[in-house]
């Protein structure tokens, strides 16, 4: 079934994580888009692991299903060639080179502009296309330290912690997405597409935005809270007989007059370092304290039907084998299973977007390396003979 980008062509120069899944959430939502990869090895993921599924790695296929594959090499003038001829019928171009890259190519934003007017150009690096340390790669580690995120990440008085999953990739990823859309619906309106800066430094940045400018209005610098709230408590995981959960209680009154009496300790409701959320805030350590010496009295199924049965928002500290068990993410159709022609039967997280009328149902494995490299040089007009010769000659 189509999705709701059926008919947006893209060009895809992106490897490792955060442009991969910027086109990966375009491909998701019904666009088609040709990854174009080096001759030699193509994306460095495909052989990232482990784990490996029957010589495949798990992470290039969840990252890359729905896309077709081209190799080029960009450096020979006919590799150039065949990606402009691409630029002309294209859409969309995402690239996460260093800034002097594609220009080194002749495959830059001014010059294939030039080519294709309409063309919406989204490059993705780790400091963006301007500044000091414009021309420096990054990652997601280094983007979170400098970003500030690794500083309020972890339990209080300790050092700093990274996210556990890449959300400086991700997030990229997503941005640049936002971004092509919102270029796109200002190329409905003006005829025009243009260049999109995106970069891990910003989306590290933008992602504090709330902790960030707390400092901004107050100069004080946000601490670490583990898993706790900066303006609500309580508000995180605590402890339970057999594992733990996660309570998310509002600042009302009454609300922790229910969660008090629930616990069983009506004395905490008026408790001169516990009596209101300012409070609680202010003693942490001696609100989990309270909560944990109650709730660690009973199994984790227990809290959490007594609390859902009051109202007050909760819910299982999973790890990822009980994430995949769990019946509302069965229901939402976030484990999904791909057929892949080397890995076979292949489990996999499911699109976090649904769509009422265009949901893009289909899920397309990932492509092997240059696998569509025929049919794409035969639809940009080259012949037979010249495949051949490209094939040979290495230009593909």
């Amino acid at each position: 079934m189509s999705g709701p980008l059926t008919g947006l062509r893209v060009m895809d120069f992106t490897r490792a994580l955060a442009g991969p899944h910027c086109t990966l959430l375009l491909a998701d939502m019904g666009a088609e888009v040709i990854k174009i990869e080096r001759v030699e090895g193509g994306d460095e993921v495909r052989r990232m692991g482990p784990p490996f599924i029957n010589g495949e790695s798990a992470a290039f296929m969840a990252s890359n299903r729905n896309k077709k594959s081209i190799t080029v090499n960009l450096k020979d003038p006919r590799g150039q060639d065949i990606c402009k001829r691409m630029a002309k019928w294209a859409d969309v171009l995402v690239e996460n080179f260093r800034p002097t890259v594609m220009k080194s190519v002749g495959l830059d934003y001014h010059t294939l502009s030039q080519i294709n007017p309409r063309l919406i150009y989204c490059s993705i690096s780790g400091f963006g296309q301007t500044g000091p340390m414009a021309d420096q790669g990054g990652y997601d580690t280094v983007a979170q330290g400098m970003g500030g995120i690794m500083m309020v990440t972890g339990v209080p008085g300790g050092p700093p912690v990274k996210s556990g999953v890449p959300i400086i990739d991700l997030g990229t990823g997503m941005f640049g997405a936002l971004g092509v859309l919102a270029a796109y619906v200002a190329r409905e309106k003006t005829g025009k597409g243009q260049h999109i800066d995106a970069s891990l430094l910003d989306t590290s940045v933008a992602l504090g935005l709330i902790d960030g400018s707390d400092y901004l209005a107050s100069g004080e610098l946000p601490q670490q809270l583990a898993s706790a709230h900066r303006r609500i408590a309580p508000h995180g995981a605590f402890k339970t007989k057999d594992s733990y959960i996660t309570i998310a209680a509002d600042s009302a009154p009454r609300t922790w007059k229910t969660l008090c009496q629930l616990l069983g300790k009506p004395e905490m409701e008026t408790h001169p370092q516990l009596a209101d959320n300012t409070l609680r805030r202010k003693n942490l350590p001696l609100l989990i304290e309270q909560i944990e010496s109650a709730t660690s009295q009973q199994e984790s199924s227990y809290w959490l039907a007594q609390l859902q049965k009051v109202g007050i928002p909760c819910g299982p500290v999973n790890n990822y084998d009980k994430v995949f068990q769990d019946p509302q993410v069965l229901a939402r159709n976030l484990l999904v299973e791909n057929i892949h022609p080397r890995a076979g039967r292949v489990q996999m997280v499911g699109k976090p977007l649904k769509f009422s009328d265009t949901p893009a149902t289909d899920l397309v494995p990932s492509a092997a390396l240059g696998e569509h490299a025929d049919a794409i040089l035969q639809s940009l007009g080259y012949s037979t003979e010249e495949i051949t010769q490209f094939r040979h000659e290495k230009v593909i």
